[in-house]
C-alpha cells in the first residue's frame, strides 16, 4: 500500500522538481501560461474525466451531499483558525475547502478501491469543482457576479461534461481526442508552474504551510465522520469520502491565488507541504478505511 501511495505523489513533486530547477538557470514568465491552462487545458481535462465516465448520479446523491459538507465544513473549520493564526482568511480558507480530487483523487480510488470506486470519485471530484468555481471565486474577490461565473470555462466544461455523462451523447473520436490530449497539458503545467513560483517562495512562510498541511486533512477527516453520523453511506461510499476529506490541497489554488493575486507564494507553501504531509496522511487513513 505505502509503495502505491508513493508511486502517486512521488510524481507530483518530481515535475515541481523539474519547474524549480529550470527557473533557478532560466526565470521563465509563467503569466501567460496560467492563464491558458485555467481557460483552456484545465476546462478540457475537467471535461475530458466527465464526460468520458458511465454512471448513475442518482445512485450518489447522499455522498454527494456529504462531499458538500466536507467542503463547507472544513471552510468553516477552518475560518477560526486562521483568525488564531493571523492568517489572511482568503488566503489560508480555500486550500482547506479545495483539495487534490482530480489529480490525487481519482487515481488513488483506482488503486485503492479499484475501477469500481471511480463513479463515487468523480462525484467527489464533481461536487468540488462545482464549489471551487463559484463559492471560491466569490470568496477571492466579493464583486465577483455569480452569473458572470457561468461565462467561467472551468464552470462551462463541467456542465457540459455532465451534460454528456447523463444523456446517450457520444462525443466524436475526432473531437473527443483532442480534447483528451489539451486535458493532459493541464495538471504536468500546473505542477510545473508551482515548481517555478517556488524560486520567489519565501521559506519563513513555513508556519502557515505546516498548519495547514495540519489543518487540511484533519478538518475534512472531522466533517466526513460528523456527517455520516447523519446520512449512514454505504461502507464503501464512506470510505471514499474519508479518503477526500484527507486529500491534501489542490494545485489549483495556488493557480487561483496567482490570478487574484492573493499571496500565491504563501499559498504555494500551503500546497507544497500539505501534499508532503499526505505521504503519511493517506496510509494512515487508507489503513483505517481498507
Amino acid at each position: 500500500m505505502i509503495w502505491q501511495i508513493f508511486n502517486i505523489v512521488f510524481p507530483i513533486f518530481s515535475i515541481v522538481l523539474v519547474g524549480f530547477i529550470y527557473a533557478r538557470r532560466h526565470a521563465p514568465d509563467m503569466a501567460a501560461a496560467n492563464k491558458l491552462n485555467i481557460d483552456i487545458f484545465t476546462p478540457a481535462l475537467i471535461f475530458h474525466v466527465l464526460s468520458g465516465k458511465d454512471f448513475y448520479l442518482a445512485e450518489y446523491q447522499f455522498l454527494a451531499m456529504g462531499g458538500a459538507v466536507v467542503v463547507l465544513g472544513s471552510g468553516l473549520l477552518a475560518w477560526p483558525v486562521a483568525r488564531l493564526f493571523n492568517f489572511q482568511v482568503k488566503t489560508f480558507v480555500p486550500p482547506m475547502m479545495f483539495s487534490n480530487s482530480g489529480n490525487m483523487g481519482l487515481p488513488l480510488a483506482l488503486f485503492a478501491f479499484g475501477e469500481q470506486a471511480l463513479p463515487a470519485a468523480v462525484v467527489l471530484f464533481i461536487v468540488e469543482n462545482l464549489f471551487n468555481f463559484s463559492i471560491g471565486m466569490k470568496m477571492m474577490d466579493a464583486t465577483t457576479s455569480l452569473l458572470g461565473l457561468l461565462r467561467l470555462p472551468m464552470l462551462i466544461a463541467t456542465f457540459a461534461g455532465l451534460a454528456v455523462a447523463v444523456t446517450p451523447v457520444q462525443i466524436p473520436s475526432v473531437i473527443a481526442i483532442p480534447i483528451e490530449m489539451l486535458g493532459q497539458i493541464a495538471i504536468p503545467l500546473m505542477l510545473f508552474s508551482l515548481g517555478v513560483r517556488l524560486l520567489s517562495v519565501d521559506w519563513s512562510d513555513w508556519r502557515i504551510g505546516v498548519v495547514g498541511a495540519v489543518v487540511c486533512p484533519l478538518t475534512g477527516i472531522v466533517m466526513a465522520l460528523g456527517i455520516n453520523l447523519v446520512l449512514s453511506l454505504p461502507a464503501e461510499q464512506f470510505a471514499m469520502l474519508l479518503v477526500f476529506g484527507a486529500l491534501p490541497p489542490a494545485v489549483l489554488n495556488y493557480m487561483v491565488s496567482e490570478r487574484f493575486t492573493q499571496e500565491p507564494q504563501r499559498v504555494a507553501s500551503i500546497v507544497m507541504l500539505g501534499n508532503l504531509a499526505s505521504v503519511i496522511v493517506i496510509p494512515i487513513t487508507l489503513a483505517f478505511v481498507l
